[in-house]
């Protein structure tokens, strides 16, 4: 935080220009939406033992007698608590909501209700294998 204190930072922050277009990671169900924290706008999706946090967005949380909603209609993006998103769609965009000095994607990562390292998974998909196996 800003005052100088210090809290423990669960997840991957992925600097990237206002308004970039974030895609789903895994097919999931929106489990929650706010924008009323230091997370700022925020989708909270579930992919059976996994939950992704994504954080900072561009867009407002909204409710009425439908539901509960994330608009962000320069982007064309509105959600609803409880939709289920495909892998690679268009969900969000970078923002500077909450608290934050810059835009970026603030991406959390749990299994079960332990947080772990986004950065542990994404380098067991994608990184170098030195062995050659596959």
């Amino acid at each position: 935080p800003m005052d100088g204190s210090q809290q423990f930072h669960a997840g991957l922050d992925l600097a990237a220009p206002l308004g970039s277009y974030i895609r789903n990671w895994w097919t999931g169900r929106i489990v929650e939406l706010s924008d009323n924290t230091g997370c700022g706008t925020m989708i909270k999706m579930q992919s059976g033992q996994w939950t992704h946090i994504y954080c900072h967005l561009m867009g407002s949380v909204q409710s009425d007698s439908r539901g509960t909603f994330l608009i962000d209609r320069s982007g064309g993006i509105v959600l609803t608590l409880g939709q289920d998103i495909p892998a690679g769609a268009r969900m969000a965009r970078v923002g500077m909501t909450g608290r934050t000095t810059g835009p970026h994607l603030h991406w959390g990562l749990m299994y079960g209700n332990q947080y772990v390292d986004p950065a542990l998974v994404l380098n067991a998909m994608y990184g170098s294998n030195p062995s050659g196996n596959t």
